[in-house]
């Protein structure tokens, strides 16, 4: 059987934590033990929640089947959020890339690995759930609110009188821009007033 090819990842976003040469002598240590081949050694430094380069380059070089496996140290220091995590974990286990994480005793090479990524997905779309469920509540919140004080919550439908309005203005010829000059409406709401589509909402 060929070596495996792997790819050790380490990340610090605050002070305080792990150093990154600590968390790849730890990786390093790892993959030796296992009897892999360590191909790429990548850290991202103080990076933010949405931007992870080094990490983003990892998982195209896993696309383009250039690594057999990724090492980390802590499964907080891969992924972004819950869903992240898992979603970016399934695709490397669909690609046929293992995942390691050290500390967490994780290994997605391993049946139970596997296993225990399948519960993570479980929670991760529990996560979603809560968040659309709280979505919603707050939405139905603020239209009591403004039930309340007698302010309209969303965005306003266009009245009947200025579909007419629109309709009228182009029957005359008049180009889209000229008639969201006069009716003071989006060019978007104008364009669909004039093809017919009838009552649609604005932001006016």
């Amino acid at each position: 059987m060929d070596q495996v090819r792997c790819a050790l990842y380490a990340r610090v976003s605050t002070v305080g934590q792990q150093s990154v040469p600590a968390q790849l002598e730890a990786l390093r240590e790892y993959a030796t033990h296992r009897g892999w081949l360590i191909v790429k050694e990548i850290s991202d430094v103080r990076s933010g929640i949405k931007r992870r380069p080094q990490r983003d380059a990892l998982m195209a070089d896993a696309r383009a089947r250039r690594l057999d496996a990724i090492v980390i140290m802590k499964l907080d220091r891969w992924g972004r959020s819950l869903p992240d995590l898992v979603g970016t974990m399934q695709e490397l286990a669909d690609l046929g890339v293992g995942f390691v994480s050290v500390s967490d005793s994780l290994d997605l090479t391993t049946a139970a690995g596997r296993a225990l990524a399948g519960m993570l997905s479980v929670f991760a779309a529990f996560e979603r759930d809560l968040i659309r469920e709280r979505v919603r509540f707050g939405m139905e919140a603020a239209k009591r609110r403004g039930t309340r004080s007698g302010k309209p919550i969303g965005r306003p439908t266009v009245t009947a009188g200025r579909t007419v309005e629109v309709r009228a203005l182009r029957a005359q010829g008049l180009s889209l821009p000229t008639i969201v000059a006069k009716t003071g409406l989006s060019y978007g709401s104008v364009q669909r007033l004039a093809s017919g589509k009838g009552k649609v909402q604005c932001s006016e």
